[in-house]
C-alpha cells in the first residue's frame, strides 16, 4: 500500500480521498473499491447525491394563499405562460418542391375545406375550433373542446 502511494501524483492522491470519504458516506467503502477505481483511470459516473424528498402536488402549498380542501392549489401555475396555436392542416413534401415553392404557389393541405381547426397548447390538442373575424382580426370559435381525461390518454 505505501508503494502505491509513492507512485500517484498529489492529484490522483486528493482524488484517491475524495472516493474514499465519499464511498465511506455511502457505507460500503473498502480499500479494494478505491484501488479498483484508481486503476480504471478515474471516475466514469458521479456519485449520486442524496436526494430531497419530493413534495406531492397536493400538499399544502408554501405561499401563503388561502388553500382550498377541495384540491391542489392552482394559483401558483395560474400565471405560466403557454404557446398556443391553431392548425389549419399539414402535408409532407420533398425538398426539391419546397425549393420550388415562390408567391402565388398553392399547397394542398390534408384537411377538407370547411372542416375544424385544431387547437394545440404548447403542442398538445385541447380543441377544435372554426375562424372568426372580430375588429378585423383573425379569431377562432371553439366547437369542441377536448375533455382532460382525453387528454391524459393521448399522452400514454
Amino acid at each position: 500500500m505505501a508503494d502505491d502511494n509513492e507512485h500517484t501524483s498529489p492529484e490522483e492522491q486528493a482524488l484517491a480521498d475524495e472516493w474514499a470519504a465519499a464511498l465511506a458516506e455511502a457505507g460500503d467503502a473498502s480499500q479494494d473499491d478505491i484501488d479498483a477505481m484508481l486503476s480504471q483511470g478515474g471516475v466514469s459516473a458521479p456519485v449520486p447525491s442524496p436526494r430531497a424528498p419530493m413534495e406531492e402536488f397536493g400538499s399544502a402549498p408554501k405561499a401563503n394563499g388561502p388553500v382550498s380542501l377541495e384540491g391542489p392549489n392552482l394559483d401558483v401555475i395560474l400565471d405560466i405562460p403557454v404557446s398556443i396555436s391553431m392548425e389549419v392542416g399539414n402535408t409532407d413534401i420533398t425538398i426539391r418542391n419546397l425549393l420550388q415553392l415562390n408567391q402565388g404557389s398553392v399547397i394542398e393541405l390534408d384537411r377538407l375545406a370547411g372542416e375544424p381547426l385544431d387547437v394545440l397548447v404548447n403542442g398538445t390538442l385541447i380543441a377544435h375550433g372554426e375562424v372568426v373575424v372580430v375588429n378585423e382580426k383573425f379569431g377562432i370559435r371553439l366547437t369542441d373542446v377536448i375533455s382532460p381525461s382525453e387528454r391524459i390518454k393521448k399522452l400514454r
